[in-house]
């Protein structure tokens, strides 16, 4: 079953895996986190940092799970629902270096929805990306996951 196939009751009674992937201070997975939790259900949402400090601002956010590094991305890749966080996650020694090739390589060919917010950081700037607030980021990514169940 392909992971689109997955998200058709998403928002209802099933339980989901929402992997939200994020580094530095954790400041975007965190608020992700937060907000996900109050919307997403039945839901499990899983922080996996490329840091401890970020791993553990998405647990105090409110995360069911988390863990750090390269080996918890690469496996929670594989069995995500849908992957969430900045578009640096895909992006091979970006996040000030903190994404791996590995976990670039893991995020980009997981089945999952994939949810990247348009960070213009790091190096990587995404032509025609409106320059949004984090919270305004947000909140675009939390209204296109709950449409995927539509």
């Amino acid at each position: 079953m392909r992971a689109y196939d997955r998200l058709y009751l998403f928002w209802g009674d099933s339980m989901k895996k929402i992997v939200v992937i994020d580094g530095q201070g954790g400041k975007i997975g965190s608020l992700l986190v937060s907000r996900l939790k109050a919307q997403a259900g039945q839901a499990e949402i899983y922080a996996i940092g490329t840091n401890s400090i970020a791993t553990s601002a998405m647990l105090k956010a409110g995360a069911d799970y988390g863990a750090t590094g390269e080996n918890p991305v690469v496996v929670n890749c594989r069995i995500a629902d849908v992957i969430v966080g900045p578009v640096g996650i895909v992006v091979a020694d970006s996040l000030v270096g903190e994404i791996t090739p590995a976990m670039a390589v893991a995020v980009g060919q997981s089945g999952a929805q994939k949810v990247l917010l348009p960070v213009n950081r790091c190096n990587n700037y995404i032509v025609g990306a409106r320059d949004l607030s984090i919270s305004d980021l947000i909140e675009a990514a939390i209204a296109y996951i709950k449409g995927l169940d539509k």
